[in-house]
């Protein structure tokens, strides 16, 4: 017994000795809590639509009073007008709003002369979750368009119809997964082949064998950054490949856009690999790297909008997903790999890639020291 309580009481203080392993244990399960209870909230909201409501009718004013209550009471949707349906519908394109709602100048004419009365509603499709809950609760606002009104031409008033249209090819369920598994693949080869690889050897005193060259932190830097990229970005390319094999898919915009996906994973890889150098480097055991890991995971992927939108995110969790650097890698990802979306479209997240990799190689390059 006394021999089984030294071991015991060896292993305790060897672990007060290292807080972070308790601390992980204690936190994870808070940070997977809050994450995913915000991350996953069922019913979605905030979802941006655009309006163009050309009819100043009795319907056409009704059906703007149907949108200003969903975005009033339920708050599922934020509503935007517009003027031009070419210019909402470009606008939808190039993800600014998750669909374009379109009430012509004759829809209530045509109600009331016993014709059909049609809505136009242009959804992104891309994000079938989204599009699929619009379509839903726009329907039945249109079902309920005609309660309170009464006309000659009364048996007619069930001629009201929703033509919904998708702005891009259809994608499945799990095809839109792809970008999340692919920026998946960026950090976890981030972790296995680039910031792990380098504690281990620190670790074992591999890094030792630096200390005797004449190379610069700036010469050790690029080279351990350099080989992690191209392992990364392979592995990523791969993926790619593989998810589109397993789910039949095909990139719209061939083989231009396929180079362009390139460019992005490269672009990806480089600024979450020297995050995680930022970060990790400087730890002294490997086991800190793996404690991380899951914490990383969580906190940078769920919130990247690769399998919920991210405007049915609370607001502190959406003001975080805009500087998240994985959101702006899926998005960018699903602009081209789904909707064929040129450079312009996608600017803004490549533009937020370049500075966020600008500022953390050179955090990494300071982070990784030619020091014991």
């Amino acid at each position: 017994m006394k021999k089984s309580w030294a071991i015991m009481r060896r292993d305790l203080l060897k672990l007060s000795r290292n807080p972070l392993t308790i601390f992980t244990s204690v936190l994870l399960p808070i940070i997977y809590l809050v994450i995913f209870g915000n991350s996953f909230q069922g019913v979605l909201k905030n979802l941006p639509v655009v309006i163009v409501g050309q009819d100043s009718g009795p319907y056409g004013l009704r059906m703007m009073e149907k949108m200003q209550a969903l975005a009033a009471g339920p708050r599922t949707i934020i509503v935007t007008y517009a003027h031009d349906p070419a210019t909402a519908i470009q606008a939808v394109r190039d993800g600014r709003f998750k669909a374009a709602l379109i009430i012509p100048a004759d829809f209530s004419h045509n109600i009331a002369e016993g014709r059909i009365g049609e809505l136009g509603l242009f959804t992104d499709n891309v994000d079938t979750i989204s599009a699929a809950t619009l379509e839903g609760v726009i329907a039945q606002a249109v079902v309920t368009l005609r309660d309170g009104y009464v006309t000659a031409r009364e048996p007619k008033l069930n001629l009201i119809v929703l033509r919904p249209s998708n702005l891009f090819v259809t994608v499945d369920y799990d095809r839109s997964l792809i970008p999340g598994v692919i920026v998946m693949a960026l950090f976890m080869g981030s972790l296995t082949s680039g910031v792990f690889n380098w504690v281990m050897d620190r670790f074992l005193g591999v890094t030792e064998a630096y200390l005797v060259t004449p190379i610069s932190r700036w010469n050790l830097a690029a080279g351990v950054l350099g080989s992690s990229v191209l392992v990364t970005s392979a592995s990523a390319i791969i993926v790619l490949i593989a998810g589109l094999l397993i789910t039949g898919g095909t990139i719209v915009g061939g083989f231009p856009a396929f180079l362009t996906l390139m460019g992005i994973i490269v672009l990806g890889a480089t600024g979450i690999l020297a995050m995680t150098f930022a970060l990790l480097a400087r730890a002294s055991n490997p086991r800190v790297v793996g404690a991380s890991a899951g914490f990383l995971n969580v906190i940078l992927f769920f919130p990247s909008g690769a399998v919920y939108p991210i405007e049915s995110f609370p607001k502190w969790l959406r003001v975080f997903a805009d500087y998240n650097p994985e959101t702006h890698a899926v998005r960018a990802l699903k602009s081209i790999l789904f909707k064929g979306a040129d450079f312009a479209a996608i600017s803004s997240d490549v533009a937020f890639l370049l500075i966020f990799t600008a500022l953390m190689l050179v955090v990494a390059g300071f982070a990784l020291k030619r020091t014991l």
